[in-house]
């Protein structure tokens, strides 16, 4: 396993990380959990990523239950959670930034998972209602009582990450220190393009999500629908419409010959490709069972393998990205 600094900050995370999104709550209880907890960090992972929103402080109970039950020493491995969509239909604690509520939100996941602190927290997306500055003062708080090491951002817009980051350098405040946008092969543009001027700039750090968009990258919905995945669950038809087009499907099969050429699967060629990039610090990977997290962690091996003539090859098949 590789590890990469988050952004400018002195802490490293595993190149590769697991999240608990949809899994969590929906598809895996305690005990599968677990096993997948153990078979990422038996393969070198640190850092497991969750929010408060992920089925309403479920997927945070499960992967508190699961850390409890494999006893690791707590210094060993990362723990992130993230706030705004809110768990009560109340106008203080819904869709929002506030101060009140992200004061009582880290309480509140800090309970679910049984933890002391997580190391780091996220603003799950940016609230116009809210001033920014309000919000960068609550986040800076939370990290001066120590039930938080790092906070950042998801889904924000560059011109929203430089005005937090001057907020907190006015009042000599704790920085955003990491974003977390969605980002695959079809999914470029912001880390790619609108964040570049960040990297170096303010030193920012991506913790990246959606490597394989929603399991389109893993080619096993080329052939329709798989009973159990993803996209079948209910509720998630939002999901299957934006995910699963049908250039999207062409593009996967036209990357079928390559990740024969490189002796791996295509979902583990998508997951390298989010790798390879130099300004990710992790590419938060998703899995229901063990044996899909030890077949995603053999990513790590293609990453050296995509030189500039397979890259060139990767975005010939992937023409169409946003």
């Amino acid at each position: 396993m590789e590890y990469k600094r988050l952004g400018n900050a002195g802490i490293k995370v595993s190149a590769l990380s697991l999240g608990s999104w949809i899994t969590y709550g929906k598809q895996v209880d305690v005990d599968t959990a677990a096993a997948s907890l153990k078979a990422a960090y038996d393969e070198g992972v640190n850092f497991f990523d969750n929010a408060e929103a992920y089925e309403a402080g479920k997927s945070e109970e499960i992967m508190g239950a699961a850390l409890r039950k494999l006893g690791w020493r707590r210094g060993s491995y990362l723990v992130s959670t993230k706030f705004f969509w809110g768990l009560r239909e109340n106008p203080n604690e819904w869709h929002t930034l506030n101060r009140k509520y992200l004061l009582e939100a880290i309480d509140g996941s800090l309970k679910r998972f049984g933890l002391d602190y997580v190391d780091l927290i996220f603003c799950h997306r940016p609230d116009p209602d809210t001033p920014i500055e309000e919000t960068v003062f609550a986040m800076s708080d939370i990290i001066a009582s120590g039930k938080t090491l790092y906070w950042g951002t998801s889904e924000w817009s560059a011109d929203q990450l430089v005005e937090a980051y001057a907020v907190a350098e006015r009042h000599h405040l704790r920085k955003p220190q990491m974003e977390q946008p969605q980002y695959n092969l079809f999914v470029r543009d912001r880390v790619e393009k609108e964040y570049a001027r960040l990297y170096t700039g303010l030193g920012l750090g991506l913790t990246t999500w959606s490597p394989l968009a929603s399991g389109v990258l893993s080619g096993k919905y080329n052939d329709g629908i798989p009973e159990g995945s993803r996209l079948a669950l209910s509720g998630y038809d939002w999901l299957k419409s934006s995910a699963m087009t049908r250039d999207r499907l062409d593009s996967v099969k036209r990357l079928e010959p390559i990740m024969r050429e490189l002796g791996c699967t295509t979902a583990q060629l998508a997951l390298a490709w989010c790798a390879r990039n130099p300004n990710v610090s992790t590419v938060i990977t998703g899995a229901s069972r063990p044996e899909q997290v030890k077949e995603n962690m053999k990513a790590m091996d293609i990453v050296a393998k995509l030189d500039d003539s397979v890259m060139k090859r990767i975005e010939e098949a992937v023409p169409d990205h946003e």
